[in-house]
C-alpha cells in the first residue's frame, strides 16, 4: 500500500496555524506589540514614500507645463 507525500499547502497551513498559536500563548504575547508596531510603521513608510512619489510628479509636471504651448495642442485647431 502506497501513501501519497504530504503536500506543501498543508506543511504551509500547519506552520502558519503553530505560529499562530506560539504568538497568541502567555509566551508570545509580548511579542505581538512589537510586530503590530512593525506593521504600522512600515504602512507609514509605504504612505510616506506613495505621497513623495506623488508630489514629485506633481512638480516634474508643472515645471513641465511651464513650456510654451505647441501649434499642435491648440484644441480651436
Amino acid at each position: 500500500m502506497e501513501q501519497e507525500p504530504i503536500k506543501g499547502s498543508v506543511l504551509t497551513t500547519a506552520a502558519g496555524v503553530a505560529g499562530a498559536g506560539a504568538l497568541l500563548s502567555p509566551a508570545g504575547l509580548p511579542i505581538l506589540p512589537g510586530l503590530v508596531g512593525l506593521a504600522v510603521v512600515g504602512a507609514g513608510l509605504f504612505a510616506a514614500g506613495t505621497a513623495a512619489k506623488k508630489v514629485g510628479e506633481m512638480l516634474a509636471g508643472g515645471l513641465n507645463q511651464s513650456q510654451e504651448p505647441k501649434e499642435e495642442d491648440s484644441p480651436f485647431m
